[in-house]
């Protein structure tokens, strides 16, 4: 796999680098042999074309280390699950757990998830994951947040009516940031449950864990109307 992470003309990067240390050997032969098998087609694509026995479909926006994106397609194997990423060590990491739980219900791509999401049809999304973004906390930063308007518009437009919307930061300001965006965009229901209170699927991630951010992790679900 080496794929270079593109984005839609004229958008700014929601992310940092895309490549950190070197990757380790095994990691590395992975990116090559078992990469190619699980890429995303080029151009518009249907998620079906990719598992016609697909039960549902969900997409995880920047999955890290892939642990959730790799637990939650282990619970759910009949789902298809379609993870972007744009840092290649985090890709490397999560064809190694997709390669040891023999998981044949994901697609991984390294990329911007804006230009994935472009390429897909209306109505064909059950949930999307935004967990942990870059939180860009610098005011002069906060355009390059992947919750933008625009964004949410387009998500909606992939979700079918009742799909779920997770997002998860903790960073306690750009919890505020999304809920004022996604409830001035009318388009979603929610947040459901006590945000400060995990959701009862949800998987800890390694991010997660090292607490970063300036507040324990906020989790807000929302549905499509």
């Amino acid at each position: 796999m080496t794929v270079t992470p593109q984005q839609p003309h004229g958008a700014l990067r929601s992310y940092g680098r895309i490549k950190a240390r070197p990757i380790k050997a095994r990691q590395a032969q992975l990116l090559e042999s078992l990469g190619p098998r699980l890429e995303i087609p080029e151009g518009p694509f249907d998620p079906l074309s990719l598992k016609p026995d697909a039960e549902a479909v969900w997409l995880e926006i920047g999955f890290g280390g892939g642990e959730h994106m790799a637990g939650q397609a282990e619970r759910s194997r009949g789902t298809l699950i379609i993870g972007v990423e744009p840092f290649l060590n985090g890709v490397a990491s999560a064809l190694r757990h997709v390669d040891e739980r023999k998981l044949a219900n994901v697609r991984v791509h390294q990329g911007d998830a804006r230009e994935v999401a472009s390429r897909l049809p209306d109505g064909c999304l059950d949930r999307v994951f935004v967990l942990f973004p870059d939180p860009w906390p610098k005011s002069r930063h906060h355009k390059r947040r992947i919750i933008q308007p625009d964004f949410l518009v387009e998500l909606a437009r992939l979700l079918k009516p009742g799909g779920g919307l997770r997002f998860a930061t903790d960073w306690a300001e750009y919890a505020d940031w999304t809920l004022e965006r996604v409830k001035a965009s009318g388009l979603f229901r929610g947040p459901l449950g006590d945000p400060a209170i995990p959701p009862a699927d949800h998987l800890t991630t390694r991010y997660e864990e090292k607490k970063l951010g300036d507040c324990g992790p906020v989790f807000l679900d929302f549905t499509r109307i």
